[in-house]
C-alpha cells in the first residue's frame, strides 16, 4: 500500500471517526449502559456501538484486511497476521464512564508487523490526531489541521512525564531517574502519545500491560511526529505477536533525552 492510498484511507476515516466521537459522546449524555466482562473490565453500550461505528467503515474501505479489535474476538487467535488492523473504539473507559475527557477512539493499519497509519480521537476535548506518513502527522481541532512534530513545548530545564499511575513501580521511577524527568502526571488513554507526539511532554514509560490495539495508533503517530518508541532493552516494536500482549515500552518526545 502506497503513501497515497494511506492518505486517502486517513481522509475517509477522519469523518467518520468525528461523527463516531460525537456518538459516544451523545451516549454518555443519556446514561451509559455498562458490564463487566470475562477480564473484570468495564464495557459500555458505547464502546460496542463506537466499535461497530468504526469496523463497518474500515470493511468498506479495506474488505479483504482483517480487523483485530479490543471489543470483537474475530481474529483474536491468529498467530501469522502481517497485514491488518488494530482497533480500540474506547480507550479509557474508566475516564469514559466517569465523565473525564481523556478517553480516545483508536484505529491503526498495520503493514508487515508496523504500524503505517493511526488515528486518535479525543472526543471530549475535540482533538483528532492522525498520521499516513513521516513527517506527515496532523491535529485537527476547532475546524483547523496543523501539522504536529514533537519540538519540545515544555520548559527547556523541565523534563515532564505521563504515567499510567500516580504510583510509580520501581522499575519506572528509576528510568525516569535516568532521563532526568522532573515532574510527571497522570493519563490513562493513548492521548498520551497524542501530547508526546505534539511535544506538550516528554516521555512515558510502561512495563508489559494492556494490548496491541491499545499503543498501535499512537505508535505510529508519535513516530512520524518525529518521537522514539522502543522496548526497555532498546528494541523495536512489533505487532501481531501471541495473544497481542505489550511488551515494555519507552516513548521519548526525542532520543536526546
Amino acid at each position: 500500500m502506497n503513501v497515497n492510498e494511506l492518505k486517502n484511507l486517513n481522509t475517509e476515516l477522519k469523518e467518520c471517526f468525528l461523527n463516531a466521537g460525537e456518538r459516544a459522546m451523545h451516549l454518555r449524555d443519556m446514561g451509559l449502559k455498562t458490564e463487566v466482562k470475562n477480564d473484570n473490565t468495564p464495557v459500555t453500550n458505547g464502546d460496542l456501538e463506537v466499535n461497530e461505528i468504526l469496523t463497518n467503515k474500515i470493511k468498506e474501505l479495506t474488505p479483504d484486511i482483517p480487523i483485530v479489535s479490543e471489543e470483537s474476538s474475530l481474529n483474536k487467535k491468529c498467530s501469522d497476521l502481517t497485514k491488518f488492523w488494530l482497533i480500540d473504539p474506547i480507550d479509557g473507559t474508566y475516564d469514559y464512564i466517569n465523565n473525564k475527557d481523556e478517553f480516545t477512539l483508536n484505529a491503526a493499519l498495520i503493514l508487515n508487523k508496523k504500524p503505517e497509519l493511526g488515528i486518535i480521537y479525543a472526543p471530549a476535548k475535540k482533538r483528532l490526531f492522525y498520521t499516513h506518513a513521516p513527517e506527515n502527522c496532523f491535529e485537527y481541532s476547532n475546524g483547523i489541521e496543523t501539522k504536529i512534530n514533537c519540538k519540545k513545548k515544555t520548559k527547556p530545564d523541565e523534563i515532564v512525564a505521563v504515567s499510567y499511575s500516580d504510583k510509580l513501580k520501581p522499575e519506572i521511577r528509576e528510568i525516569h531517574k535516568k532521563l532526568g524527568v522532573t515532574n510527571f502526571r497522570k493519563m490513562k488513554s493513548s492521548f498520551k502519545f497524542c501530547v508526546i507526539a505534539s511535544g506538550e511532554y516528554d516521555l512515558y514509560v510502561a512495563e508489559p500491560r494492556a494490548f496491541e490495539w491499545d499503543i498501535a495508533a499512537g505508535h505510529v503517530i508519535l513516530k512520524n511526529a518525529g518521537g522514539i518508541i522502543t522496548d526497555f532493552d532498546g528494541n523495536e516494536i512489533l505487532y501481531g505477536k501471541k495473544d497481542f500482549k505489550n511488551p515494555s515500552i519507552i516513548v521519548k518526545r526525542s532520543k536526546n533525552l
